[in-house]
């Protein structure tokens, strides 16, 4: 972690730690086993509590080139939770997580048994090339926003505002 996250780190931190969002998706096995089992592996990460998670929504494969619909499909949720996890060490937690359900790194954008994405760690933002946060393209995706909405009624993607906003905005772009 870069030393120009330490403060903002400390003031998201309460005493009940730093609200998260983690976008849980799989479109290789038994993607809702492998979806069930990562939200109560996120349960049990140390100094991590308050684990919601939505109903899985399914999406199609998306690759470099966009939507792929020949590939398999996803299986998508998205978990809000409360730690006080550094967030490289939160993001460690999530890789050991998709290693122990045979994630493997070969192509960015490939075929997955599990991946987990940090969206949101509080109101921080970072551009580290380690861990940005937000995530990226996490608001132009229905399928982190709509389940996120789900859960949290009044979420707030950081840099982009409320996400009932963005889903509203997603739904008239289609």
């Amino acid at each position: 972690m870069t030393r120009r996250l330490a403060e903002p780190i400390r003031q998201a931190m309460t005493r009940h730690g730093a609200p998260i969002v983690i976008a849980l998706g799989a479109n290789l096995g038994d993607r809702s086993q492998s979806l069930d089992a990562a939200v109560r592996e996120i349960a049990e990460l140390p100094l991590t509590s308050d684990v919601v998670c939505s109903d899985p929504v399914s999406s199609v494969a998306m690759t470099r080139d966009g939507p792929d619909p020949t590939k398999p499909g996803y299986l998508n949720a998205v978990a809000t939770a409360r730690t006080r996890l550094a967030p490289s060490l939160l993001l460690a937690g999530l890789h050991a997580i998709e290693q122990r359900h045979g994630r493997v790194r070969f192509e960015r954008w490939g075929d997955r048994t599990l991946d987990l994405d940090l969206i949101a760690y509080g109101a921080i933002t970072s551009d580290d090339e380690r861990l940005t946060l937000p995530h990226p393209r996490a608001h132009e995706r229905d399928f982190v926003l709509a389940p996120w909405l789900a859960v949290d009624p009044d979420a707030h993607l950081p840099g982009h505002g409320a996400v009932a906003d963005l889903v509203a905005t997603l739904a008239e772009a289609t």
